[in-house]
């Protein structure tokens, strides 16, 4: 995870006490809310779909759906995404890109989850279609259009390649660094 990752290693290791007075510090509620999620984020003029994918992102942290983030679902997220195992990763990500919750992914629900991250990151590298097209034609085996959550985690754990690509593009290592600081991060100056 590079130096970003290092970073909140660190942080998890300090002392609870010390890491909930962080948290309360930053959020005196105790709760963090989606809207104050985004202002921390710097979602001001983000795409619809990177704003969506924070949305979908907020609703899976919020694990108990009363529309909040509080110190324990931050502390699950946090060690699900730095420390998980595979699966508990895989069955996160499946989460995530399921927008309508009807237990499959389909190929529009993916591309809009990696556009909206590549606005979010503004790395283009590879278009979206493109790493839609190659997990399908990879891990859809019965070719329907559709993955449930067993065909994508046994899919992604048999290509160590969409693994990679799949943690790579899922990073949410400076998202998690600005919240954990309770700082904004400015733009690299060139």
């Amino acid at each position: 995870m590079g130096a970003h990752g290092s970073n909140l290693e660190n942080i998890l290791e300090e002392d609870m006490h010390h890491w909930y007075n962080k948290f309360t510090r930053e959020s005196p509620s105790g709760l963090v809310t989606l809207f104050e999620l985004k202002s921390m984020l710097e979602m001001n003029g983000m795409t619809e779909e990177a704003s969506s994918y924070v949305d979908q992102v907020f609703f899976t942290f919020d694990m108990d759906g009363d529309g909040y983030i509080d110190f324990v679902e931050y502390i699950a997220a946090l060690s699900l995404l730095l420390k998980g195992e595979i699966n508990q990763k895989l069955k996160w990500y499946f989460k995530l890109f399921d927008q309508d919750g009807n237990g499959k992914i389909d190929k529009g629900e993916l591309e809009t989850i990696f556009k909206a991250i590549q606005d979010i990151t503004r790395s283009y590298d590879i278009p979206p279609e493109e790493i839609v097209t190659i997990i399908y034609d990879r891990i859809d085996v019965n070719g329907e259009g559709e993955l449930t959550l067993e065909e994508f985690i046994s899919g992604a754990k048999e290509h160590p390649d969409i693994m990679e690509m799949l943690s790579k593009m899922m990073d949410l290592t400076n998202v998690l660094e600005i919240i954990v600081r309770g700082q904004k991060q400015k733009p690299a100056v060139k």
